[in-house]
């Protein structure tokens, strides 16, 4: 879907209807593309209930975790980079790891879990910074991804390039109260990342396709490593439309699939609240964006989460109408890449919600 070539409508009005839709909403997506207002849409999947109620997919130019690779056309069966999405998931794993007692409680001290930085450690300030602060981006320590992710200054790009991307992380400037304020940052869950892999002794990819990926049927994937070999837990997932979307389910029936409790519900309780506000609208929760969008179905503006991904990656949930959706697109390092997705959210998907 790139201003409207190569659209392809897959046909769900049926079952748009049966689930409250009005029949007209992948019409309204065609039209959306069409005038030129939805740009760089690669994939939409919008689903109620268990069911598809919209799914289209397009062409575009792509890349593989900033890297290019030309055009692709999309479908059902094409990985997409999930970007900071990639965040989401790795919250997903740390609640899965913590109920199995493979990780430690969120009030522990980051640097207690990396002693190789004794020098660090002997901060008492620094010490103050625990894992629950890095779930919720909230360190107070220095780091700055406005900047393009072309940019070797964004502090993302500076900590793959860093010959120890642990001590660039816990080495930064300290400048708020831990817990006081949001400042996003990659490298807060590259230290997740880093802890989930000691507490469970497996590669993140390896212990994502165990605990997570394979009791939902998904058995294609990527994960993009740095030069070092790490996995990156902050942007280098890789997932099909469909598959991202299992996910989505998941979350919207409270960690069980298929009858078996794949997440802890009582970690989702506490990962999709807003925990601290982000300055930029939403909340945020143990990496998951928290907001509201008016559904005229319910009278008003309800909750939704989401991951949130560089280029207009989302995965939205919203549990009070039981809807998720699944966008992918191609508008990389552009600050406008989030309005797309956003529309196609609340002006097409929520707004022809027509029955709560």
């Amino acid at each position: 879907m790139n201003s409207g070539a190569g659209l392809s409508l897959s046909p769900h009005a049926a079952a748009a209807e049966r689930r409250g839709f009005g029949s007209s909403l992948g019409r309204k997506l065609c039209a959306g593309v069409e005038a030129g207002l939805l740009p760089h849409l690669h994939a939409v999947l919008a689903e109620r209930g268990g069911e598809t109620v919209l799914e289209s997919y397009g062409q575009g130019q792509d890349e593989n975790w900033g890297r290019p690779i030309g055009e692709v056309t999309f479908g059902a069966e094409t990985l997409h980079d999930l970007r900071s999405v990639t965040k989401s998931i790795v919250s997903l794993l740390y609640g899965i790891a913590l109920e199995r007692g493979e990780v430690p409680r969120l009030d522990t001290p980051l640097l207690e879990l990396f002693p190789e930085y004794a020098d660090l450690a002997g901060d008492p300030k620094r010490m103050e910074r625990t894992v629950e602060h890095a779930l919720t981006m909230s360190l107070g320590m220095e780091w700055d991804e406005t900047r393009p992710y072309t940019d070797p200054q964004n502090s993302e790009i500076a900590m793959e390039m860093a010959p120890d991307r642990y001590r660039y992380i816990l080495e930064r400037p300290l400048v708020e109260e831990p817990g006081s304020r949001w400042i996003y940052s990659g490298g807060a869950t590259a230290l997740v990342g880093e802890i989930l892999q000691r507490g469970t002794r497996q590669k993140l990819a390896d212990y994502a396709r165990e605990r997570l990926f394979a009791p939902l049927g998904i058995t294609q994937f990527d994960w993009s490593v740095g030069r070092d070999g790490t996995h990156s837990p902050a942007s280098g997932l890789r997932l099909t439309a469909p598959d991202l979307m299992k996910i989505g389910r998941l979350v919207l029936n409270n960690g069980i699939w298929q009858g078996k409790e794949i997440v802890p519900e009582a970690w989702l309780r506490a990962s999709l609240q807003p925990i601290i506000e982000t300055g930029e609208g939403p909340g945020y929760g143990y990496f998951w964006f928290c907001g509201q969008a008016p559904v005229p179905a319910f009278g008003g503006p309800v909750p939704w989460f989401a991951g949130f991904g560089n280029g207009g990656q989302r995965l939205w949930l919203c549990p009070k109408a039981d809807v998720a959706a699944v966008i992918y697109s191609g508008n990389y390092n552009d600050w406008t890449a989030w309005i797309p997705p956003t529309r196609v959210w609340s002006e097409i998907i929520l707004a022809n919600l027509r029955e709560a």
